[in-house]
């Protein structure tokens, strides 16, 4: 068992664990490999690639199941991707294009020979072990993507762990959301107060309107968890929980693999993450995820 003494250090471990194989799992949609893939079967725009292929896992999902399940966008941006979507491609053939997407994201940002070699299939097994234990039920989301095959080549499936892993936690996020009595808008907004994010660089990657994104601070308000802009005393408290609810959830699979292997999973994932967040400046001045290993 992993035998980090506090329950604190426990939550900082899986948050910085968290850190590290995001940024393994992030080409999968935010690469010119991946908007190419998407691209090539007719998909419009970038978002609509995006939509068809997080959602392939639970089949030609409807519109209803992704906001449900993907929790913080705007309805309409679902409806404008889905189901056309599934009018181009059926979800297995946009599991196959996301595949390919990240397979050649990381074959350009890490190099052929090096995915070839000792690092990456000793991490595809400690990351398959993780993700084997990584919570599912109630996890939509990971349940889906767990119950998809494993792919035979260990960079790949090195990649399906740590989706399985941070769609585990991202469920789990969703559901402390839901029992804070936050909605997506919300939560978003909660968040940036936090964080310290600027209204315009949320609405540019959720793209709520303004209007939304005012109506959400203003229930906020009336709630006394945000004043003049910045959290208030019960704001931050609210949004601690939330995040320590979440971390509680995230440190099971690294419970399971026990100490000894965490620390080998991070030891050898922390440069692989610092060359691939290096090499995505997509992702640079998106500060809800990654930032962490810099």
């Amino acid at each position: 068992m992993l035998s980090i003494g506090t329950v604190e250090e426990r939550r900082a471990a899986a948050r910085r664990l968290w850190s590290l194989f995001e940024n393994y799992h992030v080409p999968t949609y935010f690469t010119p490999e991946s908007r190419a893939a998407a691209d090539g079967l007719g998909c419009k725009g970038g978002w609509m690639g995006y939509f068809a292929q997080r959602a392939a896992p639970f089949g030609e999902a409807s519109p209803e199941l992704v906001i449900a399940t993907f929790y913080n966008f705007p309805p309409r941006m679902v409806h404008r991707a889905l189901p056309d979507a599934w009018a181009l491609a059926d979800a297995e053939t946009f599991l196959a294009t996301r595949l390919a997407g990240v397979d050649g994201a990381l074959r350009r940002l890490l190099g052929a020979e090096f995915l070839a070699g000792p690092e990456i299939a000793e991490l595809a097994e400690l990351g398959r072990a993780a993700a084997a234990a990584a919570p599912i039920v109630g996890r939509p989301l990971a349940a889906a993507n767990a119950a998809l095959p494993w792919p035979d080549q260990p960079h790949l499936a090195l990649w399906h762990a740590t989706t399985i892993l941070r769609e585990s936690r991202g469920d789990g996020h969703n559901a402390t959301l839901v029992a804070a009595g936050l909605d997506p808008c919300e939560g978003l907004a909660i968040y940036a107060a936090d964080h310290a994010v600027t209204e315009e660089a949320m609405l540019g990657f959720r793209s709520w309107s303004e209007q939304e994104w005012h109506a959400a601070i203003d229930r906020l308000t009336e709630r006394g968890l945000i004043e003049g802009g910045a959290l208030t005393a019960a704001g931050r408290q609210l949004r601690a929980w939330c995040e320590e609810r979440t971390d509680d959830g995230a440190t099971l699979p690294w419970l399971a693999i026990g100490e000894e292997a965490t620390r080998r999973f991070e030891e050898l994932m922390l440069p692989i993450a610092r060359t691939l967040y290096a090499g995505n400046p997509v992702f640079h001045n998106n500060r809800m995820t990654l930032h962490l290993v810099t």
